[in-house]
């Protein structure tokens, strides 16, 4: 059964993966609040990874480049409620709060499992989705107000990066590429979070790699996956999605193209 989501209103919906893995890619243009009702989910960032599951309680801020996959577990569906906290409803939030800003907020997931408060405003909405005709707004705004003073109850640390309205800067093309490549995002997307047109992205990745961006992409995917597959010893299974690709036999095809064996091929590393 394919992706099926329920929608009170445009920022608060329940997600469902019945029968099989997703894998995605993301970005979010929205700071996102996830509560898990059953299933799991890997979210891959490019120096750590986190695994969520039954009763745990995540916040992803914006502008992350994440991979994030869902599992159904134990013969239950994945499914979430997942509320998006927009610029636009933050904005508004803080309006009359007196916030003292960090000049780099730090961009993290913030993991809140099994938090009482925040568990029973989010379970609160579930009877909301069986209820016939349009959602009220009204009554969908305090939900989300309720959530955002909870989080900022939980961690006043979090006013850093929910107050925090601005749009990526220019930064270090080379560092950036080095840390998020494995991320199979839009370059329209990762020329915003380097601060940059396209045309200047593509500008300055030249210059920077002497290459054009999606073969210098590819080339370093499969880097790291010829190392995950020596060195960690992972199954090409395990790999494919870590490093970017979106279909096995793709990737197994440009593999074997660069190094003329396939990714099961790969001998593991000995150490004496």
């Amino acid at each position: 059964m394919e992706h099926i989501s329920r929608y009170l209103t445009k920022e608060i919906k329940l997600s469902c993966y019945e029968d099989k893995l997703s894998k995605s890619d993301l970005m979010f243009d929205d700071h996102m609040l996830v509560w898990f009702i059953s299933g799991e989910t890997k979210i891959i960032q490019w120096d750590t990874s986190f695994n969520f599951k039954t009763g745990d309680i995540f916040l992803i801020p914006r502008n992350q480049l994440a991979t994030v996959v869902n599992y159904p577990k134990n013969g239950l569906p994945h499914r979430t409620v997942v509320m998006h906290l927009s610029l636009e409803r933050l904005k508004k939030f803080y309006e009359n709060v007196d916030v003292k800003r960090r000049a780099q907020p730090e961009q993290k997931i913030y993991s809140f499992s099994n938090h009482p408060l925040l568990e029973s405003c989010l379970a609160s909405l579930m009877p909301y989705f069986d209820v016939e005709g349009e959602f009220p707004e009204s009554l969908a705004s305090l939900k989300i107000t309720e959530a955002i003073s909870i989080l900022r109850v939980i961690d006043p640390g979090v006013d850093s990066v929910l107050a925090n309205f601005d749009a990526p800067g220019k930064i270090d093309l080379v560092g950036f590429m080095q840390r998020n490549f494995m991320f199979n995002i839009s370059l329209e997307r990762l020329s915003y979070l380097t601060g940059r047109s396209l045309s200047t992205f593509n500008r300055d990745f030249k210059k920077c790699f002497n290459t054009p961006p999606q073969k210098w992409l590819t080339d370093k995917r499969l880097e790291l996956a010829y190392y995950q597959l020596s060195e960690n010893r992972k199954k090409s299974t395990e790999v494919y999605l870590e490093v970017g690709f979106e279909d096995l036999s793709h990737f197994s095809f440009v593999f074997k193209k660069k190094y003329g064996i396939s990714p099961n091929q790969v001998e593991p590393l000995h150490f004496s």
